[in-house]
């Protein structure tokens, strides 16, 4: 789904510029996104298989939550929509702990160049798996995994090709976070 979103400058400012979503990827600009990363208390993770028709890694292993930021939305807000539409969970700001923003570049085609500021966070899941409600267009699959499966698949790379290809540091970097709340 095409949408207005805001422009960044490569150090992630505001750039008082908005564009569509579609034109940002052709162009390679930089925009805003949000990654939320649901975790148990007895140390799991919760991760999403992307939908098998979306225009990038699809059916690959990712973030409990990813979504982009509509041009003027607050980022948590942004974040509390998309957890409701992927996995009909409702949440509130106070559920939201940020850990940080994480800049990426991922060059799929010459018309498709993904440049972004995730704005990420973590949020305890406190509902069994079978009360989330996947949405269909997005999302294939939900899975719930023990943390230090995760950290070897991801850090150790024990499994190239399940999961996107995201940098070994922000994956470390996820891992540790959710250590620190265990």
């Amino acid at each position: 789904m095409d949408e207005l979103i805001d422009i960044l400058d490569d150090m992630g400012n505001p750039t008082g510029k908005t564009a569509m979503k579609s034109v940002a990827h052709a162009k390679g600009w930089f925009h805003p996104t949000i990654h939320v990363w649901l975790y148990t208390k007895d140390g799991r993770i919760l991760i999403q298989q992307r939908g098998k028709d979306k225009d990038t890694h699809p059916l690959l292993w990712d973030v409990s939550v990813a979504g982009h930021i509509g041009a003027g939305e607050v980022i948590e807000a942004s974040a509390i929509r998309e957890v409701e539409e992927e996995i009909g969970l409702s949440i509130s700001e106070r559920d939201l702990e940020k850990i940080g923003v994480f800049s990426s570049i991922h060059k799929h085609r010459e018309d498709l160049i993904d440049c972004e500021f995730h704005h990420t966070f973590l949020c305890e899941l406190k509902l069994p798996l079978e009360n989330l409600k996947k949405q269909e267009s997005e999302v294939e699959r939900l899975d719930l995994i023990p943390l230090i499966q995760f950290s070897e698949e991801t850090w150790g790379l024990a499994n190239i090709g399940k999961y996107v290809p995201h940098e070994i540091s922000y994956y470390e970097h996820i891992v540790q976070e959710i250590r620190k709340r265990l």
